[in-house]
This record gives structure tokens, C-alpha cells and sequence, in this order.
């Protein structure tokens, strides 16, 4: 008998539309550091009201070597998450969205570390290859 252990991970395409960017703008109300990836829940207010955006980063690890810390990163801070709506771009039952950098109040800019097949090679990744 043969045993094989299967690893199993989304991909990006799975999952959001690289077609469609996105930035929110908004307060930070929750984190999850979570694995396989962490999630950063930010309230928006639109003209709509309020609406709870729930961003998916890359592992707890990847945000922390990044400079992205319980610290830096808590409930009631300000942040811009640049990245991509889910598929469908609706918000039903939620708002979902894949992390490419976050921007803090004092205009430091981080990777979240979300990347993986089929993201798309936009600069936020610090390991791509630069464009010519």
C-alpha cells in the first residue's frame, strides 16, 4: 500500500479577479493571524454606511517578516490596502478581497505577502523580477 500526502492550496485565480484592483480605505477592526493565510478585516464607510472588507494576506510569518506585527497592525488603525475583489466583485454574504501592500498612517508602505499562482506580477511582490 502507497501513501501520499496531498498539499492542498487555491490559487489566486481561484479565487480574485486580477482584472479587478482595488483600494480600501479604512479602519482596521479585526486581524486574524491565521494559517495559511492571515486576514485583516477593515470597516469602510461608503454611501452605503459601513461595510466590513475582509482582506486576505500571506501567512502570519510572511506578515511578520514583512514589519507587519500585532503591534503595527490593531483594531482602530487607519490603513489603505491596495489588491484585488474577489470574483464577481460582490459582497454576498461579504466583502473579500486579496492584500497586495498595506499603506499606514504614516505613509509606510508593506507587502502583505499574498501572492502565489496566478497573482498578478504588479510590483507589490519585493521578490518578482523587476519590469524593463
Amino acid at each position: 500500500m502507497l501513501s501520499f500526502q496531498i498539499n492542498g492550496h487555491h490559487a489566486f485565480t481561484a479565487e480574485f479577479d486580477p482584472n479587478a484592483p482595488i483600494n480600501i480605505s479604512g479602519k482596521v477592526v479585526k486581524v486574524e493571524w491565521i494559517n495559511p493565510h492571515a486576514w485583516v478585516h477593515v470597516e469602510v464607510e461608503d454611501e452605503n454606511g459601513k461595510t466590513v472588507w475582509m482582506v486576505e494576506g500571506g501567512t502570519p510569518n510572511t506578515l511578520i517578516r514583512n514589519g507587519i506585527t500585532k503591534k503595527t497592525l490593531v483594531p482602530g488603525t487607519v490603513i489603505i490596502v491596495r489588491g484585488y475583489q474577489s470574483k464577481g466583485g460582490l459582497c454576498l454574504p461579504i466583502c473579500i478581497a486579496n492584500g497586495r501592500d498595506v499603506t499606514f498612517p504614516d505613509g509606510s508602505k508593506v507587502f502583505m505577502g499574498s501572492s502565489g499562482t496566478g497573482a498578478p506580477r504588479d510590483g507589490a511582490d519585493p521578490r518578482e523580477p523587476k519590469r524593463k
